[in-house]
């Protein structure tokens, strides 16, 4: 497909705003939707942008700066198009149209009664079928069952129902299609949907993981993360399927399309939502009522924030991982293992979108903040196992919030606290926090951020450590010691085996050297969360 081939499409009415011939020519890989001002980090080169505009302000001083800067991010990005929605100001800004002809990028109007969906969509389909025609696996698949499977999935029927009809087709026996977390979309009649634990050890690894030896084949291309493709798992494959299953693979790529275009106006809602939450300015109750509403949200609550980030990999993965951990925590809940949510579940409705750091948030309603995090515990550890080991999942889930408007930004923050105290306590794996656990001084102190939390640290007792270097002391250990036993001088002697009058002299230097009076509360105090500020790896 070629950028030029969207102005084919006419049920989209797309017109063309400004591109010279020789860049229509461009070849496009794919379509995201954003309303970031600088999306550079989220595009892939040769991808379609579509854009709401909601980050244009038409009044603002510096509005052709800000369009500059937004057609400079794409060019960076090596976008091949960029598709705006005429919904929120009712045209394409003169301003936009101009940074788009100085930086040569091709500029389409969306007209406000065209989805973003629907534009998603019929490039995904176009792109499919442009990758299909090249697959010589889809050949095994007989023509006749390929075309009756297509035209099913055309029709819009469900997955279930084309897995059942494909299976009974090509008689291949029992199949689900799973996610990345092993979470069963769809399983064929009469078998039962896999657990996912068993379903994860046959998921394509990380790149170079030892020993991987995959039977679940990914659908069509696979997904553009580890987290968001789709796997045809068999139950059981006879002799000779293997070029059978390949084919029917490519061929349900149409589902996992179908499913990317749904998924698209609610990503764009979704990154309206996060950009509310995690933003600078002050958000009027209104404006964040109506971005829950498009997200299909209530705006009474109540409803519970979440965070998550990946440690050590500077992509923007952690939305598509966040959004498969809480499918696959929803259907846990309610008890449904089977059917895709697509963000909607028993017991409410959730919506994740990507935020400027390249984390994501989400908000979730109509779940209990202690089960939604015992489900998230059980979920993301599967999702860890599709990355490396030196890139970590981080997860904070926050409070219930009953006041949206007032209290859903400061769970926010006590999410990323959580998450940030988790993640100190596990350096070394994958970790879930949540703000309800945040009930002692220990659990508080470890979400300080580091550099605060060794500064504070070392001004309190570098003094002592380096006593005990230049002498051989004990002196912060027997701090630890006095500290743990609630100042008593007698346990802590039994404890240190020295006597009474050794502890009495050791710590008359430690208060010496510290400042601190350690018959006082707050001094006391003070230099227990010195010791609390220690890395996990010294605790």
């Amino acid at each position: 497909m070629i950028v030029s081939d969207l102005l084919d499409v006419a049920d989209l009415r797309l017109r063309l705003a400004w591109g010279p011939s020789e860049l229509l020519e461009r070849r496009v890989t794919g379509v995201t939707s954003t309303d970031l001002q600088d999306p550079a980090r989220y595009l892939q080169p040769g991808e379609l942008v579509l854009s709401g505009l909601v980050w244009w302000q038409p009044d603002h001083p510096a509005a052709q700066a800000r369009a500059l800067r937004f057609a400079t991010s794409l060019r960076s990005a090596g976008v091949a198009a960029l598709l705006a929605g005429e919904g929120t100001h009712g045209e394409v800004p003169a301003g936009l149209v101009e940074a788009c002809r100085v930086h040569g990028i091709p500029l389409f109007s969306v007209p406000a009664r065209t989805s973003f969906r629907a534009v998603t969509d019929r490039v995904y389909l176009r792109l499919w079928g442009d990758l299909r025609a090249q697959s010589a696996e889809a050949v095994a698949v007989p023509e006749g069952a390929r075309r009756e499977l297509v035209e099913l999935m055309y029709a819009g029927a469900p997955a279930a129902e084309v897995l059942e009809r494909a299976v009974s087709r090509l008689g291949c026996g029992p199949c689900s299609l799973v996610t990345a977390s092993g979470r069963a979309v769809a399983t064929s009649a009469g078998a039962v949907a896999p657990d996912p634990e068993t379903v994860r050890p046959a998921l394509p690894g990380p790149a170079g993981a030892p020993g991987h030896a995959p039977v679940a084949l990914p659908i069509g291309k696979g997904g553009d993360t580890p987290f968001d493709g789709w796997y045809l798992y068999p139950h059981s494959a006879g002799p000779g399927q293997a070029a059978l299953l390949h084919g029917l693979a490519d061929v349900l790529a149409v589902l996992w399309t179908r499913s990317r275009g749904e998924a698209a106006d609610r990503h764009r809602a979704a990154g309206r939502l996060a950009g509310l939450l995690t933003g600078t300015a002050l958000v009027h109750a209104a404006e964040l009522d109506e971005a829950l509403a498009s997200c299909g949200l209530p705006a009474d609550g109540p409803l519970v924030p979440v965070t998550a980030r990946i440690d050590g990999l500077d992509l923007p993965w952690a939305a598509d991982a966040l959004a498969e951990a809480l499918r696959s925590a929803h259907g846990e809940l309610s008890g449904d293992v089977s059917g895709e949510v697509s963000g909607e579940a028993s017991g409410g409705a959730f919506a994740v979108g990507a935020d400027e750091s390249g984390g994501a948030v989400a908000v979730v309603a109509g779940q209990d903040p202690a089960r939604l995090t015992a489900a998230l515990r059980e979920v993301w550890p599967r999702l860890q196992s599709r990355l490396p080991e030196r890139h970590l999942l981080r997860l904070g889930v926050g409070p219930r919030a009953l006041r949206p408007a007032s209290e859903l930004a400061a769970g926010l923050r006590q999410a990323r606290y959580a998450l940030d105290a988790a993640a100190a306590d596990h350096p070394r794996a994958c970790s879930v926090g949540a703000s309800a656990e945040l009930d002692t001084v220990a659990a508080l102190v470890r979400g300080i951020p580091a550099e605060v939390a060794a500064a504070f640290r070392h001004r309190l007792l570098d003094p002592l450590t380096e006593h005990d270097r230049h002498t051989g002391g004990a002196l912060l250990g027997t701090l630890v010691s006095f500290l743990d036993h609630d100042c008593s001088w007698a346990r802590t002697a039994e404890a240190l085996h020295v006597h009474v009058n050794t502890v009495h002299y050791r710590i008359r230097r430690i208060e010496e050297l510290t400042g601190r009076d350690l018959g006082r509360l707050d001094d006391r105090l003070d230099l227990r969360a010195a010791l609390l500020c220690a890395p996990a790896t010294e605790r």
